[in-house]
């Protein structure tokens, strides 16, 4: 059985970045990793990626959630980063 820890040592993606994928899409952590592995390989994935983060920082402040808003602006800047074609 595959874990959720196999998943993540396969991945080009944090933990951090996998819930938002999960807060985004609404699915456990294990299919929004599965989804992210896709997302990442596809051609307009990471695009797509970056707009659920953004999306979930959106959320978070509509709803006055500042801690989420920053937690989650630590998670764009570092997707961003780690993915340079998204510059």
């Amino acid at each position: 059985m595959i874990s959720l820890r196999d998943c993540m040592e396969y991945l080009h993606l944090t933990s951090e970045e996998v819930d938002a994928i999960a807060e985004h899409e609404h699915v456990p952590p294990i299919i929004a990793a599965e989804l992210g592995a896709y997302l990442t390989e596809s051609e307009d994935g990471e695009r797509m990626l970056k707009r659920m983060i953004l999306d979930d920082i959106m959320h978070a402040a509509d709803h006055g959630d500042v801690a989420r808003v920053e937690q989650l602006t630590q998670v764009l800047k570092h997707f961003i980063a780690t993915h340079p074609d998204l510059a």
